[in-house]
């Protein structure tokens, strides 16, 4: 019997580039190879960017004819050195950060940055004030504890944190070193539209921005920190943002790890040890898209219009389907809601995965339906999910 021989070239199509194999391997049956049959509506990680999966494809066996995959090579070498450094130009670029900020890419989630920044902006019998608006604040506050003594000036829990307070009826204190907020609830779909200011004139606003980062314009000079998980808009999940003043920098307290003390992090341009590597390659791949894309007006405007489909329907389900949250500080991320027959939502969430749109749960803690409408989330996706809203109505009355 004969034996027939690949070349190297015939091999490397047949495996990388089929579409039949890929869709063997995985079980796709969509029609096209670059649509892959679902909207994932996840709060993260999240949906990222078709082009952007696309491309990271494209240069994942060979990045750039350097011989290696992006995920093999040296996080010291020229080739890593020119992606990191590209990502913070691109970043500094689409918020408008100035030198007076250091950027830096980091590990640990945002989890991690409820401790660092007590560690790097207190010492331990200092004051720090926190704005509690969901359930990430109450995390940071917890974690905040531990190092300094935080104040809570307000708390939404009693209102099961579906409104956010008016800043003129928040007791600041006067000694605080740092006034903390979360910028947007991923859980209970609170956002902030304008920022609080310290009223202690060295204090410094700080924001857990994780869930809001990139989705629109920000005033970083109103800032003393903002830090951000990248599994929403930005990126997978393994790299965490923080933009620090740098007048800040070098006040670590003695018992901070150093992978926590931002100085060694700046000094060393997030490369104090092996960074993640390719979670900021991709990172570096969603600022150059979302910079075509016209940058972060643009993307405001777009993410404007997604959310305003979604809660338009909510309002106009005459109760059918309910938002909690006072309307003037919804999240333009994350939807959450509930059905007023609340034995539905199950198989609302069910029929909703059959027919292509995932992910849809609510979190444990609040149940319920939740759609994460991210960045990369394309306005089809919710006009779908409004038709199905709009079809199990009907087929529910």
């Amino acid at each position: 019997m004969a034996t027939a021989t690949l070349s190297s070239t015939s091999l490397t199509y047949l495996h990388f580039h089929s579409t039949s194999f890929w869709r063997r391997r995985f079980s796709i049956s969509c029609a096209a190879y670059s649509d892959r049959c679902i909207y994932n509506f996840a709060a993260g990680p999240a949906t990222l960017p078709e082009s952007v999966l696309l491309k990271a494809q494209s240069e994942l066996y060979n990045y750039r004819g350097s011989g290696m995959s992006i995920m093999e090579m040296s996080h010291r070498g020229k080739e890593f050195d020119a992606v990191i450094k590209k990502a913070e130009s691109d970043l500094r670029s689409l918020l408008s950060i100035s030198d007076d900020f250091a950027v830096l890419f980091l590990q640990g989630g945002a989890t991690t940055q409820f401790s660092a920044v007590p560690l790097n902006l207190c010492m331990p019998e200092d004051s720090a004030d926190y704005i509690v608006t969901g359930s990430w604040s109450v995390r940071a506050l917890k974690e905040a504890q531990k190092f300094c003594k935080p104040n809570v000036i307000w708390s939404g829990k009693s209102e099961k944190y579906t409104r956010i307070c008016s800043f003129d009826e928040i007791p600041q204190t006067l000694d605080a070193k740092y006034l903390h907020i979360c910028g947007n609830e991923t859980v209970q779909g609170v956002e902030f539209k304008d920022y609080p200011n310290p009223m202690n004139k060295s204090s410094v606003l700080v924001a857990d921005m994780s869930s809001n980062f990139c989705s629109k314009p920000v005033d970083i000079s109103k800032f003393g920190v903002i830090y951000a998980g990248a599994q929403k808009n930005v990126g997978p999940s393994g790299v965490t943002i923080v933009i620090i003043r740098r007048a800040l920098l070098g006040h670590a307290q003695p018992i901070a790890p150093v992978m926590l003390d931002y100085k060694a992090q700046a000094d060393t341009d997030s490369l104090y040890n092996t960074p993640p590597c390719f979670a900021i390659y991709i990172c570096s791949l969603v600022f150059e898209y979302l910079l075509h894309q016209g940058g972060l007006v643009a993307m405001a405007k777009k993410n404007e219009k997604k959310a305003g489909v979604l809660y338009d329907a909510i309002d106009a389900s005459g109760e059918f389907y309910v938002s909690h949250v006072e309307k003037s500080v919804r999240s333009l991320m994350n939807v959450p809601f509930t059905l007023q027959k609340s034995e539905l939502e199950k198989k609302f969430i069910e029929e909703a995965a059959k027919e292509g749109m995932v992910q849809l749960k609510g979190h444990l803690s609040v149940g319920g339906v939740r759609a994460s409408i991210y960045n990369a989330m394309p306005l089809a996706g919710v006009e779908k999910l409004v038709a199905f809203m709009k079809d199990f109505q009907a087929r529910h009355p």
